[in-house]
């Protein structure tokens, strides 16, 4: 499977893991664990980017919390739909936008985000597209928070039902190498939260 491969599979979601699924559950434990970090460390009026947002849940609670320089970008546009239709005062307050990860951040300006995040996004980017992360970075002014699986080996793949890629890195070591410092880090049961600041 490439890079192309892997786009395509979460364009044509539908199912497990789909726009409905996860509108359906809506903003949950990790949705609080972003807004409490970037609320602590930043504040309100914080631009804030979730890379891979879906339905905007985890946005929503931003949002919810007060946060109004929101945007958002994901390769399936059906997922946008629904968030408009589930979420409407984030929609009408944030800024989405319907294309690949990659493609967009080569459209953003330096630091022209005070916080980026990505909840079980990253994880599923294909080797040849490694180079995004140096993106992700150069897009973040401050502060960079990662929720993604690291319960294999960093360097292995696996398969989510059989389909999808999951991808396993050492996040820790990706963004230090790129000039993060690594500030927060907590295991859970599913996923890994990881907190990063810019060494200005």
């Amino acid at each position: 499977m490439d890079s192309n491969d892997v786009r395509e599979a979460w364009v044509d979601r539908s199912g497990a893991y789909s726009p409905t699924y996860y509108a359906h559950y809506g903003p949950d434990e990790t949705s609080e664990v972003v807004r409490a970090t970037i609320e602590r460390r930043l504040g309100p009026d914080t631009r804030v980017l979730e890379v891979g947002c879906g339905v905007g849940r985890h946005l929503a609670a931003l949002a919810e919390a007060g946060f109004s320089a929101l945007s958002g970008v994901d390769v399936n546009e059906d997922a946008l739909d629904v968030l408009a239709e589930t979420y409407p005062e984030l929609a009408a307050v944030g800024e989405f936008h319907a294309e690949t990860i990659e493609a967009y951040l080569q459209e953003v300006g330096t630091d022209a985000f005070d916080a980026v995040f990505s909840v079980e996004t990253l994880q599923h980017i294909h080797p040849d597209s490694e180079w995004v992360f140096a993106e992700l970075a150069r897009v973040t002014g401050d502060l960079l928070v990662t929720v993604e699986n690291e319960s294999g080996e960093a360097g292995t793949v696996n398969h989510v039902d059989d389909q999808v890629p999951l991808y396993y890195r050492d996040w820790q070591r990706v963004f230090t190498e790129l000039g993060y410092e690594e500030t927060e880090s907590v295991e859970r049961k599913r996923d890994t939260v990881r907190v990063f600041r810019a060494e200005n």
